[in-house]
């Protein structure tokens, strides 16, 4: 296991054993423990009370933030016609069919994507490429809008600060909130507009404590556990 600078150190110093932050004291000590020498990534994590085996747990979706990511996304889209000059002239970064599905098979651009948007008559195309494009969150998909005929919307959408979400195996949900360098109240807005809309997306069938943990950090700074129930009171079921 790879030993800790220093400043990671003197961070991790700073944060108190099995203490749970509030979310707006929490963003403001990740801000005070920045010792990156850039403007690092602010990222959130939170478990889920759910089962992703079962197709009814599975929580999926996009959600636009406040104050976007802190950068332009990078857009791919996949649409011919008509379609590809919207796409163009709303500022996707790479436009096509046959050719750009050949390059995101032999992993060209991937790297350097944020997301893919592809009409649907095209996902035939991309269908194959699943073990390419999933593990990286690139799969298009309807629940997240990104197979859609309004690619206009989509890429604008995106470019703006649209993230997309989605639960890993285990019930976790990992996003981008923004950067370091944003203030308190952009994180925190940022921050309330994922959260409500996680609990907007809660599946019926889910029972028990829904919100079972969060954490946010940055790319360069230890993992600072926030206390779920100063985010929302709704975070228990009614019958648990």
């Amino acid at each position: 296991m790879a030993k800790h600078g220093k400043k990671y150190r003197a961070a991790q110093a700073r944060l108190e054993d099995g203490h749970l932050y509030g979310p707006a004291k929490a963003f403001s000590l990740l801000k005070e423990i920045n010792g990156a020498s850039y403007d690092p990534t602010v990222e959130c994590a939170f478990r889920l009370g759910v089962d992703p085996r079962k197709a009814d747990q599975m929580v999926r979706g996009s959600v636009g933030l406040p104050h976007g990511i802190g950068k332009t996304a990078t857009v791919a889209v996949v649409a011919g016609g008509a379609k590809a000059l919207e796409a163009t002239e709303a500022g996707a970064d790479h436009v096509g069919t046959d050719e750009l599905v050949e390059q995101l098979q032999a992993g060209d651009l991937i790297d350097d994507l944020d997301a893919i948007i592809a009409t649907p008559d095209q996902m035939g195309k991309l269908g194959r490429l699943g073990k390419v494009l999933g593990p990286r969150g690139l799969m298009p998909n309807p629940k997240s809008g990104t197979v859609t005929m309004d690619v206009a919307k989509a890429v604008k959408e995106i470019k703006a600060g649209r993230v997309e979400y989605r639960t890993d195996r285990q019930g976790n949900v990992h996003t981008v909130l923004g950067k370091a360098s944003f203030t308190v109240d952009q994180l925190m807005d940022n921050y309330t507009a994922l959260l409500d809309e996680l609990l907007r997306q809660r599946p019926a069938s889910a029972k028990g404590r829904y919100l079972r943990t969060v954490a946010v950090s940055t790319s360069a700074s230890p993992s600072i556990p926030l206390d779920p129930a100063a985010s929302r009171d709704l975070v228990e079921d009614e019958e648990a």
